[in-house]
């Protein structure tokens, strides 16, 4: 059996059975490595190798989670949510003003989730702050949290496909890396045009979702809502105007330094400095603080240096080629039919894994000789590559996109995570990126 398949099976067949995704690699890996006639000494020769080319990709998102822990620290998600508050606090009960409350409820965090990824890039960090105090207000509202779920989502997915900043950068790189690596040179500047149409597809889904598929109101348990946490009560004593200062100031630095460098890990490495020289934290907890925020996201990056290794791997065995040849065979010129498979291959994946940052590599390798085969235009290239990945993100359970919003909906016990989070964005999500990436693909 084809080296390449095999390990791609036995890979979805572990994450399926819940097994770690680190282990379920590693396993892939040598099981790749045999079945493609490799020793066992060259198997991990090819793995170890392979993981130097996310190394960096994996430092940015440490750092990115240190940036993050620091963040809160200067009160500004406190802040936020006092706003929030705010403007929903004391609206009218009739039907009218509850249906606009709930509409510009969804529209503001959709828009925090954006900002989340790209001009804030604090990933989920946001979740547990923002949302369990608003859970009373959402039950008020008869908010259907399953849209709550969808508006999430959507602000943690659509900005690193589209925008080159913050975790979109990240995306961007790595997509252009991979496929350069691979025999297709492409810039990291030709993401945002070739993901254009995709991110489009997840804007109808959101729209699709929160004005169609959960629009009626919905009752929740009002005994079991959390009362608004300390922090999120307006008599609450706010974090001082220096330290939200501070915490605007170390933004605006790690997004000037990012910009003028193209360096992820530089543009978070001057936000964590501007927040360590204005001394927002105290000495004493500055270094726990800083772990524990790094320890968040370095999983992440572990599991993108695994998946590349495992792609080094597979690239040793020489099977890739023959694979490639057997679609050739079996699609003909029919290039629709191979970017429907494509896309379907990069859903599975990506749902096993959980990640589609670490689809990228595994994707990548397979795709690109396969896209110059069949006559695919770099930029055809870049869209089935990046929504190939994007697919999956919506739905996984195993996914951030996911487990982020159920942990936050789920704080009072009323919201469970596979039928009111990954159900819901699995089917507003996914089904549009197949058809727009699949237009993406014809078009460009």
């Amino acid at each position: 059996m084809n080296a390449v398949l095999l390990s791609l099976a036995v890979l979805f067949g572990l994450s399926l059975l819940r097994v770690h995704v680190v282990f379920a690699l590693l396993v892939s890996a040598i099981i790749g490595g045999w079945s493609g006639g490799m020793p066992i000494s060259n198997t991990i020769a090819a793995f170890s190798e392979g993981l130097k080319d996310n190394a960096g990709i994996a430092l940015s998102y440490a750092l990115l989670g240190a940036f993050a822990a620091g963040l809160a620290e200067t009160g500004l998600p406190e802040r936020l949510v006092r706003r929030a508050v705010r403007l929903v606090r004391g609206q009218s009960d009739s039907g009218t003003v509850r249906a606009s409350v709930r509409y510009g409820v969804l529209a503001a965090i959709a828009g925090i989730a954006c900002l989340s990824q790209n001009a804030v890039p604090v990933h989920i960090a946001f979740i547990p702050v923002l949302i369990p105090p608003l859970l009373i207000l959402f039950n008020t509202a008869r908010l259907d949290r399953r849209a709550v779920a969808c508006a999430l989502t959507f602000g943690l997915i659509t900005p690193y496909m589209l925008l080159p900043v913050g975790f979109g950068a990240i995306f961007h790189d790595i997509v252009a890396s991979n496929m350069t690596q691979n025999g297709l040179a492409v810039d990291a500047s030709q993401l945002p045009k070739a993901m254009l149409l995709p991110a489009i597809g997840m804007v109808a889904g959101l729209l699709f979702a929160i004005m169609i598929s959960y629009r009626k109101p919905r009752r929740y348990a009002e005994g079991a809502a959390l009362q608004p946490a300390a922090a999120a009560d307006e008599d609450a004593p706010s974090a001082s105007r220096f330290a939200a200062g501070a915490g605007i100031a170390a933004i605006a630095a790690m997004l000037a330094v990012q910009l003028s460098t193209g360096s992820m890990i530089y543009g978070a490495a001057a936000g964590l400095a501007m927040l360590l020289l204005s001394r927002v934290m105290p000495l004493g907890r500055a270094d726990r603080v800083l772990s524990d925020g790094m320890r968040s996201m370095a999983y992440i990056g572990f599991v993108m240096m695994s998946a590349a290794g495992l792609g080094a791997v597979l690239r040793e065995t020489g099977h890739i080629e023959s694979l490639v040849q057997a679609a050739v065979s079996m699609v003909g010129d029919n290039r629709a039919l191979a970017a429907i498979l494509m896309l379907a291959i990069g859903l599975l994946v990506t749902l096993g894994i959980g990640s589609s940052f670490s689809t990228i590599p595994l994707i990548a390798t397979v795709f690109v000789p396969l896209c110059i085969e069949l006559g695919f235009s770099p930029l055809a290239t870049v869209a089935l590559i990046g929504t190939a990945a994007a697919l999956g993100d919506a739905g996984s359970p195993a996914s951030d996109s996911t487990l982020g919003p159920t942990a936050g909906l789920n704080a009072d016990g009323q919201h469970d995570h596979i039928w009111d989070t990954c159900v819901p964005t699995f089917l507003h999500y996914n089904v549009p990126l197949l058809l727009f990436g699949f237009l993406a693909a014809m078009m460009l």
